[in-house]
């Protein structure tokens, strides 16, 4: 069985979502929030290498940073098991996205009100890839609080792209995320396999 796929066997679907988004914006603290198997991650103590790239400015306290990926693995139901695949935020690392994304029915595009414009970047890499995303505001205490239409507006995110808030430190508003990115990345599936018509299955 594959990370996209279908176990015909047991009659399990099986789905790769890839949350992506820039440096420090809640990405492995999404993923551990919900895996239920002790998540994979591959984090670094940040170095002074990292100077003068990476602006930490407004996540002071963060130590580490992803520097190839985190994996975890949520079952949604009897019939679907999502695979997670968070990837690296800090740009030097962005060309392990291509192979990350390899197979993903979807993505979750993470942004953090502190640093709105800095979700340009992964945001233009899923509309080139033309995989379906949605983007998830998450809420960090103390952060400025904004309009999704004025977040929509700022960033413009097409209509066609649910935006919505979340809160990657709590279980259950990332399971509703990822329920938002699977029924999205549905619709997309339908649409490309006739304008609405179901999509083939198996």
């Amino acid at each position: 069985m594959d990370y996209a796929g279908f176990d015909r066997e047991r009659g399990i679907i099986s789905a790769k979502i890839v949350v992506a988004g820039g440096f420090g914006v809640g990405k492995t603290t999404m993923v551990g929030a919900v895996s239920e198997i002790t998540p994979l991650t591959t984090e670094a103590l940040l170095t002074t290498a990292g100077s003068g790239i990476d602006d930490r400015s407004k996540v002071p306290e963060k130590e580490t940073t992803t520097v190839a990926m985190d994996f975890g693995r949520i079952t949604m139901a009897e019939d679907l098991i999502l695979y997670l695949f968070g990837t690296p935020g800090q740009t030097r690392f962005w060309f392990m996205w291509d192979e990350l994304v390899r197979g993903a029915v979807g993505a979750v595009v993470l942004v953090d009100t502190r640093r709105i414009t800095d979700a340009f970047a992964p945001l233009d890499y899923f509309e080139k890839h033309n995989l379906p995303y949605l983007v998830a505001l998450n809420c960090f205490d103390g952060a400025p609080t904004y309009e999704v239409d004025e977040v929509r507006e700022a960033l413009a995110i097409p209509a066609s792209v649910p935006l919505l808030m979340t809160d990657a430190r709590r279980r259950e508003a990332v399971k509703q995320t990822l329920i938002e990115v699977v029924e999205h990345a549905m619709r997309a599936l339908r649409e490309e396999f006739g304008r609405g018509s179901p999509a083939p299955v198996g």
